[in-house]
Protein backbone atom coordinates (compact mmCIF):
# COMPACT_ATOMS: atom_id res chain seq x y z
CA UNK A 1 0.00 0.00 0.00
CA UNK A 2 1.44 3.36 -0.91
CA UNK A 3 0.73 6.49 0.97
CA UNK A 4 0.08 9.65 -0.92
CA UNK A 5 1.20 12.88 0.55
CA UNK A 6 -0.83 15.86 -0.34
CA UNK A 7 0.74 19.27 -0.53
CA UNK A 8 -1.47 21.97 0.81
CA UNK A 9 -1.35 25.58 -0.29
CA UNK A 10 -1.24 28.08 2.57
CA UNK A 11 -4.38 30.06 3.19
CA UNK A 12 -4.42 33.76 2.58
CA UNK A 13 -4.44 34.37 6.34
CA UNK A 14 -1.32 32.20 6.86
CA UNK A 15 0.44 33.94 3.98
CA UNK A 16 -0.29 37.44 5.32
CA UNK A 17 0.79 36.42 8.84
CA UNK A 18 4.09 34.98 7.56
CA UNK A 19 4.70 38.10 5.45
CA UNK A 20 4.08 40.36 8.47
CA UNK A 21 6.33 38.31 10.73
CA UNK A 22 9.12 38.39 8.15
CA UNK A 23 8.76 42.15 7.72
CA UNK A 24 8.92 42.67 11.48
CA UNK A 25 12.07 40.54 11.72
CA UNK A 26 13.79 42.50 8.93
CA UNK A 27 12.81 45.84 10.48
CA UNK A 28 14.08 44.77 13.89
CA UNK A 29 17.40 43.59 12.51
CA UNK A 30 18.01 46.71 10.44
CA UNK A 31 16.76 49.33 12.94
CA UNK A 32 18.42 48.09 16.13
CA UNK A 33 22.17 48.62 16.46
CA UNK A 34 24.09 45.38 16.69
CA UNK A 35 26.25 45.20 19.78
CA UNK A 36 25.97 48.89 20.56
CA UNK A 37 28.18 49.83 23.46
CA UNK A 38 29.52 53.00 24.91
CA UNK A 39 33.25 53.58 24.90
CA UNK A 40 35.53 55.93 26.78
CA UNK A 41 34.69 58.74 24.32
CA UNK A 42 30.94 58.29 24.92
CA UNK A 43 31.51 58.30 28.68
CA UNK A 44 33.64 61.44 28.43
CA UNK A 45 30.90 63.13 26.39
CA UNK A 46 28.19 62.11 28.89
CA UNK A 47 30.32 63.39 31.77
CA UNK A 48 30.93 66.67 29.94
CA UNK A 49 27.15 67.16 29.57
CA UNK A 50 26.81 66.89 33.35
CA UNK A 51 29.84 68.81 34.62
CA UNK A 52 30.90 70.94 31.65
CA UNK A 53 34.60 71.79 31.55
CA UNK A 54 35.15 71.25 35.29
CA UNK A 55 38.19 69.03 35.83
CA UNK A 56 37.38 66.14 38.19
CA UNK A 57 39.58 65.77 41.29
CA UNK A 58 40.69 62.56 42.99
CA UNK A 59 39.57 61.61 46.47
CA UNK A 60 36.53 61.85 48.75
CA UNK A 61 34.77 58.90 47.03
CA UNK A 62 34.72 55.38 48.37
CA UNK A 63 33.68 53.05 45.53
CA UNK A 64 32.96 49.42 46.33
CA UNK A 65 32.58 47.09 43.35
CA UNK A 66 33.68 43.48 42.95
CA UNK A 67 36.92 42.98 41.05
CA UNK A 68 35.34 39.95 39.37
CA UNK A 69 31.61 39.74 38.79
CA UNK A 70 30.54 36.17 38.16
CA UNK A 71 27.18 37.37 36.90
CA UNK A 72 27.09 40.59 34.88
CA UNK A 73 23.31 40.84 35.28
CA UNK A 74 23.52 42.01 38.90
CA UNK A 75 26.76 43.72 39.84
CA UNK A 76 26.56 45.41 43.27
CA UNK A 77 27.92 48.95 43.53
CA UNK A 78 28.21 51.00 46.71
CA UNK A 79 29.31 54.64 46.66
CA UNK A 80 30.00 56.87 49.64
CA UNK A 81 31.24 60.48 49.47
CA UNK A 82 33.20 61.97 52.33
CA UNK A 83 31.16 65.12 52.97
CA UNK A 84 30.00 66.91 56.13
CA UNK A 85 26.54 67.31 54.53
CA UNK A 86 26.07 70.75 56.11
CA UNK A 87 24.10 73.57 54.52
CA UNK A 88 27.36 75.14 53.27
CA UNK A 89 29.22 71.97 52.21
CA UNK A 90 27.43 68.92 50.86
CA UNK A 91 27.38 66.43 48.00
CA UNK A 92 24.68 67.39 45.50
CA UNK A 93 24.79 64.32 43.24
CA UNK A 94 26.58 61.08 42.44
CA UNK A 95 26.64 59.72 38.87
CA UNK A 96 27.73 56.21 37.87
CA UNK A 97 29.04 55.48 34.38
CA UNK A 98 29.97 52.20 32.65
CA UNK A 99 32.22 52.29 29.60
CA UNK A 100 30.95 49.11 27.92
CA UNK A 101 27.17 49.46 28.27
CA UNK A 102 24.82 50.75 25.55
CA UNK A 103 24.08 53.86 27.61
CA UNK A 104 27.09 55.16 29.56
CA UNK A 105 25.19 56.80 32.47
CA UNK A 106 23.77 53.87 34.41
CA UNK A 107 22.63 55.62 37.62
CA UNK A 108 22.38 59.03 39.28
CA UNK A 109 21.58 59.88 42.89
CA UNK A 110 20.67 63.34 44.26
CA UNK A 111 21.37 64.46 47.82
CA UNK A 112 20.54 67.39 50.10
CA UNK A 113 22.03 68.36 53.47
CA UNK A 114 18.98 66.75 55.07
CA UNK A 115 20.20 63.33 53.86
CA UNK A 116 22.91 63.38 56.51
CA UNK A 117 25.13 61.04 54.47
CA UNK A 118 26.01 60.91 50.77
CA UNK A 119 25.87 57.16 50.19
CA UNK A 120 24.02 54.90 47.78
CA UNK A 121 23.96 51.23 46.85
CA UNK A 122 22.53 49.67 43.73
CA UNK A 123 22.94 46.77 41.36
CA UNK A 124 23.70 47.39 37.71
CA UNK A 125 23.96 45.26 34.62
CA UNK A 126 27.39 45.29 33.00
CA UNK A 127 27.72 44.00 29.47
CA UNK A 128 31.36 42.94 29.69
CA UNK A 129 34.61 43.66 31.51
CA UNK A 130 34.79 47.43 31.79
CA UNK A 131 35.57 50.45 33.91
CA UNK A 132 32.96 51.82 36.29
CA UNK A 133 33.40 55.56 36.83
CA UNK A 134 31.76 57.60 39.60
CA UNK A 135 31.44 61.39 39.69
CA UNK A 136 30.44 63.31 42.82
CA UNK A 137 29.16 66.87 42.37
CA UNK A 138 29.71 69.04 45.43
CA UNK A 139 27.82 72.18 46.48
CA UNK A 140 30.92 74.35 46.01
CA UNK A 141 31.15 73.40 42.32
CA UNK A 142 33.99 70.88 42.69
CA UNK A 143 33.67 67.46 41.13
CA UNK A 144 35.40 64.34 42.39
CA UNK A 145 35.97 61.13 40.43
CA UNK A 146 36.74 57.50 41.19
CA UNK A 147 37.23 54.60 38.78
CA UNK A 148 37.42 50.81 39.11
CA UNK A 149 37.61 47.95 36.62
CA UNK A 150 35.08 45.11 36.94
CA UNK A 151 35.83 41.83 35.18
CA UNK A 152 32.59 40.22 34.07
CA UNK A 153 32.89 36.47 33.54
CA UNK A 154 29.37 35.50 32.32
CA UNK A 155 25.98 37.04 31.63
CA UNK A 156 25.51 40.76 31.30
CA UNK A 157 23.92 42.66 28.45
CA UNK A 158 25.99 41.13 25.68
CA UNK A 159 27.16 37.79 27.08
Amino acid sequence: MTESKETRQPTRREFVFALGAGGLAVATITLLPAGAAADSAAVTEAMKKLIGETAPLDGRITLEVPQIAENGNTVPITVEVDSPMSDQDYCKAVHIFAEGNPLPNVASFRFTPACGKAAASTRVRLAKTQNVIVLAEMSDGKVYMSKAEVKVTIGGCGG
